[in-house]
């Protein structure tokens, strides 16, 4: 490979670290290339990039990023694939599906300016909670005490009318 197609494809890289807020890394090595094109699929219809690449590219990349990255550079050996998301959680679950085939296993990640390294980290990832979700909670949570006033009011004056009700009825 030449030395400016490696300098082109160090800054297309360093660009995507900037465009998305969270990546994954992954190991490919088991995948085939129908599981590849299989699991660059699910990736696409979940809005996430899967790119693969060179470990030594991706760790000149890393090196160039305005973040410090020292944590993953352990995790980039093997075939490496790295998959950008604008939503944190969402790889992890994807890759959480693909657990049971074994195949791609979770090498490190880079979620909420936070490094996970390890497949063991799995589990907390796909825990995470996105934005949206968050908000919705929150939303949630501000709603229910409203509800249940609106509720106790609304049964109240059933309560009060049918009382009324009962006496208005009753011979004198």
């Amino acid at each position: 490979m030449k030395k400016e197609v490696k300098d082109t494809i160090i800054v297309d890289l360093g660009e995507k670290l900037k465009e998305y807020p969270h990546f994954y890394l992954i190991d490919v090595t088991g995948l085939n290339a129908e599981a590849t094109s299989k699991f660059r699929r699910s990736c696409f219809k979940k809005e996430v990039k899967m790119v693969v690449v060179k470990n030594t590219l991706l760790h000149k990349a890393l090196e160039a990023a305005d973040a410090d990255f020292t944590p993953i550079y352990e995790s980039l050996t093997g075939n490496t694939a790295v998959l950008f998301t604008q939503t944190a959680n969402v790889p992890a679950k994807l890759l959480k599906e693909y657990k049971k085939e074994g195949v791609p296993a979770l090498k490190a990640a880079f979620v909420e300016e936070e490094f996970y390294v390890g497949a063991d980290k799995l589990e907390e990832l796909a825990a995470l909670k996105s934005k949206n979700e968050l908000i919705a909670d929150v939303i949630s949570l501000l709603q229910s005490p409203a509800k249940n006033v609106i509720s106790s009011l609304q049964s109240g004056a059933n309560t009060i009318h049918g009382v009324l009700k009962t006496l208005g009825e009753r011979p004198e």
